[in-house]
């Protein structure tokens, strides 16, 4: 993705000394730089609470309650998928990919179910899981002191 970013910089550093110089083409190479470095990377953090996700420098995130998930596993996506934010309508599903073809599953208690791009699935999925695990015996632990 980087290549990429380069690239079009490159063409950008090109194109603005041989042609005539609008400020609206300009503009708008700005906006397709920083579209692109937007979804240059997929950040995955796990709280007390929250499974959360981010890509490039975070204007596109998503929060995920430990507490709404009910499973977590490894799949693989299909080259189809694509990159990105994606809405998959069959099987119904969201998927957020930055590259690659490996991804964690994650199924909530209403029935949506989501899928997380990563080069390290079953790192992620077992962290997932164990959060989960975690919340649960914490949940369980509260309910016999009452």
């Amino acid at each position: 993705m980087r290549y990429v970013v380069l690239a079009l910089v490159l063409l950008f550093a090109y194109m603005l000394p041989t042609t005539n110089f609008e400020p609206m083409t300009f503009a708008v190479m700005v906006i397709v730089v920083l579209i692109i470095l937007s979804f240059s990377s997929l950040n995955v953090t796990i709280d007390q609470k929250y499974l959360g996700i981010k890509f490039g420098y975070g204007i596109f995130r998503k929060k995920f309650s430990l507490n709404e998930i009910v499973s977590a596993r490894t799949v693989k996506n299909h080259w189809y998928y694509g990159w990105g934010i994606r809405l998959w309508l069959w099987p119904k599903m969201w998927i957020f990919n930055v590259s690659g073809f490996d991804a964690v599953e994650i199924k909530m208690k209403n029935g949506k179910i989501y899928r997380i791009g990563t080069d390290e699935p079953e790192k992620l999925e077992s962290a997932i899981l164990g959060a989960i695990d975690l919340k649960t015996v914490e949940a369980e632990f509260q309910a016999s002191t009452k």
